[in-house]
């Protein structure tokens, strides 16, 4: 395994980090085309490739050594049965597995391709006239999966920055309340 972690290593060292102004959600970010214009000359030059293949309802990001053969895989489950306002189905997974292949492929290469505004170090000041919190956005995020108790107790200790963002969490939680 040496081989494809000196080449790693080498990569990491030589890509920028990867910001365009993509946004959505209340963030920005790179889209994939982004990325890929950033990293393919790179990737090259360290003798290095990736591959992301759809498995069941996940996707399996693999780096890969050109020279060795050595790899390096990891794999994430894309959440099902989820709701976009204004989406059907299909545009609902196309959109995950997009958002899945972004972050997978981000994560293995150790890129940075947004504005990381969870790791600041502080705390927008509590909304005027309420105790309440703002929720960030890897909570909010990470509250897309909670059950039906988990989104009660975020919408009684968080205040969101834009209405989309409640309106999304609450026809998750109305979903799950009908079942």
């Amino acid at each position: 395994m040496k081989n494809i972690y000196k080449a790693l290593a080498g990569f990491q060292q030589e890509v920028p980090a990867i910001h365009e102004g993509t946004k959505g959600y209340g963030y920005t970010y790179s889209d994939l085309k982004t990325i890929f214009k950033v990293i393919n000359p790179i990737l090259k030059k360290h003798k290095l490739g990736f591959t992301q293949l759809l498995e069941g309802t996940g996707i399996k990001t693999v780096i890969f050594h050109i020279e060795s053969g050595e790899s390096l895989e990891s794999f994430v489950e894309i959440p099902q049965n989820m709701t976009l306002k204004g989406m059907n189905t299909f545009q609902v997974n196309g959109s995950g597995i997009t958002y899945y292949r972004r972050y997978s492929l981000s994560s293995a290469l150790g890129l940075v391709t947004d504005i990381d505004s969870d790791a600041k170090g502080e705390e927008p000041p509590k909304p005027v006239g309420s105790s309440k919190k703002w929720i960030t956005q890897s909570q909010f995020e990470s509250a897309k999966n909670f059950t039906a108790e988990q989104l009660e107790t975020t919408f009684a200790n968080f205040q969101f920055r834009k209405v989309e963002q409640e309106e999304e969490l609450t026809e998750i939680y109305n979903n799950l309340k009908s079942k």
